[in-house]
C-alpha cells in the first residue's frame, strides 16, 4: 500500500516538474539580441535575476519585476528597455520553476541585488503581477502588466498602476474591472487599446489569447510612456 502511495507521489512529481519545465515560452531572439547591443543598457545574469541598468546617467528608482507563468524572463527586456533608458533600474526575477507562486523569496532578495535604489517598486506580468500584489507592502509602488491582484491592497496608500489590454484574452477588461476593488482608490488604470496579453513581452502568440490590432513596438511605447513618469515621478522617494 505504502509503496503504491509513493510510487504516485513520486509520478505526481515527475509529471508537474515535466510541465513547469517544458513548454516555456522563449524571449523572440530578434528583440533579445537587440537589446543585448544597445550600449546605453547593461544585461548582467545576477543568478536569481536579471539586472538591467543604464550604463550612464542610472538614478535612484528600481522596479523588480516578475514574469508570467512559464516565460522567459528575458522576454520582459524588449518591453522594459524604455524604462532603462529613462534611468531606471530594472530586475528580472527568474521563478522557482518557472511559476511565481513557488518563489518564496522575499522582495529584498532581489532588491539587495542593487544597492543605492532609494525607491523600489514591484511589478509583473500576468500570474507575476499577482505575485507582485504579494509582495507590494514591502515596496514603494505596484505595476501590472495584464493582471490583477488576490490580495486586497485597497486600506494601502501605495501608488499602484495598472496597465491592461483591450485585446487581452486572459486578463480580460472584465477580469481587470472586477478586481479593482482590491487596488487603492487612487490606483491608475490604463487600456491599450489593441493590445493583447503576449504584447507585454516578446515571446510570440500564446493560446488563448486575442489578437492584437497594433504592432508590438507601439504597445512597448505606451507602456514606457505610462510606466516612466509613474516610477519616476508618482512613486514617492526615500528620505
Amino acid at each position: 500500500m505504502f509503496g503504491s502511495l509513493g510510487a504516485l507521489i513520486l509520478l505526481a512529481v515527475v509529471g508537474f516538474l515535466l510541465y513547469a519545465n517544458i513548454g516555456v515560452m522563449a524571449a523572440d531572439p530578434d528583440d533579445l539580441a537587440a537589446v543585448r547591443a544597445d550600449p546605453s543598457i547593461s544585461l548582467t545574469d545576477a543568478g536569481g535575476a536579471w539586472v538591467m541598468a543604464p550604463t550612464a546617467g542610472a538614478g535612484d528608482t528600481g522596479l523588480v519585476f516578475i514574469p508570467g507563468a512559464k516565460v522567459d524572463p528575458l522576454a520582459y527586456a524588449a518591453t522594459l528597455a524604455g524604462v532603462v533608458d529613462d534611468g531606471v533600474t530594472v530586475v528580472i526575477t527568474k521563478p522557482t520553476l518557472n511559476l511565481a507562486f513557488f518563489d518564496l523569496r522575499p522582495l529584498s532578495a532581489f532588491t539587495d541585488l542593487v544597492p543605492g535604489i532609494d525607491a523600489w517598486s514591484v511589478g509583473g506580468h500576468s500570474l507575476g503581477g499577482v505575485k507582485a500584489c504579494q509582495l507590494a507592502e514591502d515596496a514603494d509602488g505596484l505595476v501590472l502588466f495584464g493582471s490583477y491582484c488576490a490580495n486586497d491592497l485597497s486600506g494601502t496608500e501605495l501608488p499602484a498602476l495598472s496597465i491592461s489590454g483591450s485585446q487581452d484574452g486572459l486578463s480580460t477588461p472584465q477580469k481587470i474591472d472586477d478586481a479593482k476593488h482590491l487596488l487603492p482608490a487612487d490606483a491608475e488604470f490604463v487600456v491599450i487599446e489593441g493590445g493583447n496579453h503576449a504584447g507585454f513581452g516578446a515571446y510570440g502568440p500564446q493560446a488563448g489569447d486575442g489578437e492584437a490590432t497594433i504592432p508590438d513596438t507601439e504597445i512597448r511605447a505606451q507602456i514606457t510612456d505610462v510606466l516612466g513618469p509613474f516610477l519616476l515621478e508618482t512613486v514617492p522617494q526615500s528620505q
